[in-house]
C-alpha cells in the first residue's frame, strides 16, 4: 500500500488526499494515516514543484565537472557553500573519481554560463579544472522504490 502510494505521489504531488486514495483504492483516513508514517519515518522530505528553467528565463543546463586541490575539508567546505549560494546552481553532487564535484546549473545564454565558470568557479585557488557540458535534452525515470518494488 505505501508503495502505491509513494509511486502516485512521484507522479503527482498536488493530488489532494481524496484523490489520492481514490488513485490507490485505499480509505481517505488510511491514506491520511499512511502519508503521515511516511513522513514521520523521514520516508517523504516534503514536495516540489518542478519548474521549466526555460520558462523562468533560464532555457540554457549544463553540467560542470570541477576538480579542486587540495581536496580537503576546510576547502571543499567554503567551496560547496559559494557554490550553493550562486543562483545558478540546480543541485551539487560531491563525487569519487577523476571529478571531485558536478554541479546541474541553469543559465540566460552562453556568455552567463563563461561568467559563471570563469568568476565564479575557475577564479577560486581550489578549482584547478572545470569541464563543461552543455545538456541537450534530459529524461526523467520512474519513480523510487524500494529494490523489490518496482513491480
Amino acid at each position: 500500500m505505501d508503495m502505491r502510494l509513494l509511486r502516485a505521489l512521484q507522479e503527482d504531488a498536488r493530488m489532494t488526499n481524496r484523490e489520492l486514495a481514490a488513485r490507490t483504492g485505499i480509505a481517505t483516513s488510511t491514506c491520511s494515516d499512511r502519508l503521515a508514517r511516511l513522513r514521520d519515518a523521514g520516508v517523504m522530505r516534503g514536495s516540489a514543484v518542478r519548474i521549466e528553467p526555460s520558462a523562468v528565463g533560464r532555457p540554457l543546463e549544463a553540467m560542470l565537472a570541477v576538480r579542486v586541490h587540495p581536496h580537503r575539508r576546510p576547502l571543499v567546505d567554503p567551496f560547496v557553500q559559494h557554490v550553493l549560494a550562486q543562483p545558478e546552481t540546480r543541485h551539487l553532487y560531491h563525487l569519487t573519481g577523476p571529478d571531485d564535484f558536478l554541479i546541474h546549473v541553469t543559465v540566460v545564454d552562453a556568455a552567463d554560463l563563461q561568467r559563471l565558470v570563469l568568476d565564479e568557479l575557475t577564479a577560486r585557488d581550489e578549482v584547478v579544472m572545470v569541464h563543461t557540458h552543455l545538456i541537450f535534452h534530459q529524461w526523467r525515470g520512474g519513480p523510487l522504490l524500494p529494490p523489490g518494488a518496482e513491480g
